[in-house]
């Protein structure tokens, strides 16, 4: 835009002067003209200037960092342009993105019903078409009718209530009572573009200087690191433990907790991501009561990451919501502070382009939850399509609609899917020299820690990089692979891993598991030497 303006100036006054200089014999210029020619030629030059330097922006922007988009994504974008170019040029025909957690960019089909309904509430007037009952099921059509019934305007490019529609808020919270078997309020509820902008607006409310602190599980998801160094507070970690399988202990967070207060640090939360990422593990009902004890004892706002809660793998470990822990508990409004996350990302759904999600908070006052509101209030409201697709996560199909059993049937084979990939993976990485791989239990990724050889990161160190981003470049440019450093997550100092998603295609996980086992294989034989 500053571009723009400057060239209208620029040929404003070049217009102007020479107008000017054609015209000094014979024509005056009126003292309104030569106003705004003087007043233009001192606005150019503040055009072109730039004063917004590395030096002067926001130094909170400066230290948020976000690994899952970095420095080893750009690398393979470049590498993608290169092999689109200049076919060949590399030794594998394809880059496989197992960065990050974006399952339709790897061709996962969106679910049918799911689609249906957002398609006629985005077109509402084909709904009276006669042709419509062939192309569309009538539970569909159903949904369609409800929801626009409850739209402003029967329009999904309407604003909406600040904190979502009242129906999809009331069809939510019907979900969430019939997942729980506790009762849920609408009123409750904060409909947003994804979960990220719910605990970005948490970390507002929580977060008034870098004396706050907010206790998050090492390794993290950056998401956590980057909006509390935004909102400029301090990340308390604490460390889960690799070998129980990722377990969460109240001894660490009972330490973590002292050390922070001998600092001067006031934690004001929890954050618990179950299922788990980048770790892939599903907490124990026993081990969640006892971490709401320590929050109730502490005094801390736990907040609760639940958006892989579909995500479940292994026949032995179950999804329990916080929500549900608490109230099982006995524990109401007045007893603890609660935030859970829900996101239409992911799931079996994987809508992630959508935007859609949501915060449940309780045990908040009146007061505090009227600020909670403005921050809403701010953004004016979430996107519709989000909202709808929201509301159907937590009330799909059901037995006796028209869609129920093509619904299940997606389910099963994509979740299925899911799970045979995890393992496949899980197997391979083990099999590996010097890698351990905890079991795949949900989410959608694998956590490996790599052993890497003494000369790997002395390499590592003379190329000014983290050894484990070393490992991970150099099998990028090998095999086209992409995954994600354990650096960008955090760590126990002095280990390395990598994360990598478990979302490519099926039948090119085999491919993947080759390539994998070959670099690996050369990788520790250059560096074991």
């Amino acid at each position: 835009m500053r571009r723009f303006i400057s060239h209208k100036v620029k040929n404003l006054i070049t217009k102007t002067t020479s107008y000017t200089i054609s015209s000094s014999s014979s024509t005056s210029i009126s003292p309104s003209s030569t106003a705004a020619l003087r007043f233009l030629s001192t606005l150019q030059p503040d055009l072109m200037a730039t004063p917004i330097t590395i030096d002067t922006i926001n130094p909170k922007v400066l230290k948020c960092e976000y690994a899952v988009r970095g420095e080893i994504v750009t690398l393979a974008q470049k590498l993608q342009q290169d092999l689109k170019d200049n076919p060949g040029s590399h030794p594998f025909d394809e880059i496989l993105y197992c960065n990050i957690g974006n399952p339709q960019s790897l061709a996962q089909q969106p679910i049918t019903f799911f689609r249906e309904v957002l398609a006629l509430c985005d077109h509402p007037s084909i709904l009276d078409k006669s042709v419509t009952h062939g192309l569309f099921s009538a539970d569909a059509i159903e949904r369609a009718f409800q929801i626009l019934d409850q739209i402003p305007g029967r329009a999904t490019g309407a604003y909406s209530h600040s904190q979502g529609i009242k129906g999809l808020r009331d069809t939510i919270a019907s979900g969430i009572e019939a997942r729980d078997g506790f009762p849920a309020d609408p009123n409750d509820l904060f409909l947003t573009d994804g979960a990220s902008p719910a605990v970005h607006m948490m970390m507002q409310l929580l977060i008034r200087s870098e004396n706050d602190g907010i206790l998050c599980p090492i390794p993290q998801y950056p998401l956590y690191s980057a909006s509390i160094a935004l909102h400029g507070g301090t990340l308390v970690p604490y460390y889960l433990d690799e070998q129980t399988g990722w377990g969460l202990e109240i001894s660490e967070l009972e330490n973590q907790l002292k050390t922070a207060k001998s600092k001067g640090i006031d934690v004001r939360a929890l954050v618990v991501i179950n299922p788990g990422n980048p770790t892939g593990q599903v907490l124990g009902e026993a081990n969640q009561r006892d971490i709401v004890e320590f929050c109730k004892r502490e005094g801390l706002v736990l907040l609760a990451d639940e958006v892989y809660q579909e995500n479940v793998y292994v026949p032995d470990k179950k999804f329990h919501s916080f929500k549900k822990i608490t109230r099982s508990m006995g524990y109401g409004e007045k007893d603890i502070s609660l935030v859970s996350f829900q996101s239409v990302s992911k799931g079996f759904y994987g809508e992630c382009g959508k935007r859609g999600g949501y915060m449940e908070i309780t045990g908040f006052s009146p007061e505090v939850r009227e600020q909670i509101y403005k921050l809403a209030s701010v953004n004016l409201c979430s996107n519709i399509s989000g909202q709808v697709l929201a509301s159907l996560i937590m009330s799909p199909p059901k037995v006796g609609d028209e869609s129920y059993e093509s619904f299940s049937a997606e389910k099963e084979a994509i979740l299925s899917s899911l799970a045979r990939r995890a393992k496949t993976l899980e197997d391979a990485l083990n099999s590996l020299e010097g890698v351990t791989c905890n079991r795949a239990e949900g989410a959608m990724y694998l956590f490996p820690r790599i052993n890497l050889p003494d000369k790997a990161i002395k390499a590592a160190e003379a190329a000014k990089t983290a050894p484990d981003a070393f490992y991970a470049k150099h099998l990028l440019n090998a095999t086209g692979i992409v995954v994600v450093p354990g650096s960008g997550f955090r760590q126990v100092p002095g280990t390395w891993h990598f994360r990598c998603t478990i979302l490519p295609q099926e039948e090119k996980i085999p491919a993947i598991v080759t390539r994998l086992t070959e670099f690996h294989k050369m990788f520790m034989d250059e560096f074991c030497g």
